[in-house]
């Protein structure tokens, strides 16, 4: 019995780590917002997509196929695979933080951007890697989304950024990952801000919102 309950232990404990994770519709900012976030506040920035992405085309990889046909058709990655990405890439960034000088005397911090998309996702991530310290909320109308996203699929080159792909994208995100925001919100464990406006004046609520949650920048 012992063994199970050990088992069955997060990967990480909140003591030594901060997780963030960062939400919001496609094209609501959040790449944007993270490279302010990893320059102010020390996180190191996990993006679930980027990380599915590179697994599609990396050599040998065994997920690389199926990978490549979920994102095409807008579908959700099967969350034990999306998760396992996750956790390795936060074990080696742990690996690297204790290996610097001076690395292992800071609580590491890291922002999962685009995770979770769904509820089982969020449950079996705070279950099996660590529990979050709260997530951000990026607000933002469809119609501002959607002009952001064709604009850069003008320069982008990423097959999703297309008038269907968005608009199949949006619905995912509604039906699947704001029950996500909700479940957390009960927990008061949200921060949400509008995510219209300059770069900068999104910013300003980001840290207004940290703020109140105690999360100062480093």
């Amino acid at each position: 019995m012992a063994n199970t309950a050990e088992q069955s232990k997060p990967r990480f404990s909140p003591s030594d780590v901060t997780v963030v994770f960062l939400l919001g519709g496609p094209g609501s900012g959040k790449g944007t917002q993270s490279s302010n976030l990893v320059r102010d506040y020390g996180f190191v920035h996990l993006s679930a997509g980027d990380l599915l992405r590179a697994e599609q085309v990396r050599e040998g990889s065994q997920y690389g196929d199926l990978i490549k046909s979920y994102i095409r058709e807008g579908k959700i990655v099967p969350m034990e695979i999306t998760v396992a990405l996750l956790s390795n890439a936060m074990a080696a960034e742990l690996a690297a933080d204790a290996a610097a000088p001076g690395g292992a005397d800071k609580k590491a911090r890291f922002l999962i951007d685009g995770f979770p998309r769904k509820l089982d996702q969020a449950v079996f991530f705070e279950d099996t890697v660590c529990p979050s310290e709260m997530t951000l909320f990026l607000d933002c109308p469809e119609e501002v989304m959607e002009s952001r996203l064709l604009k850069r699929g003008e320069t982008s080159g990423r097959d999703d950024d297309n008038a269907e792909s968005i608009r199949k994208r949006f619905r995912v995100f509604v039906e699947t990952s704001m029950p996500v925001v909700k479940a957390f919100e009960d927990q008061d464990k949200v921060v949400s801000v509008s995510a219209t406006g300059s770069v900068d004046e999104v910013y300003a609520r980001i840290q207004e919102g940290f703020q109140a949650k105690g999360l100062n920048p480093q």
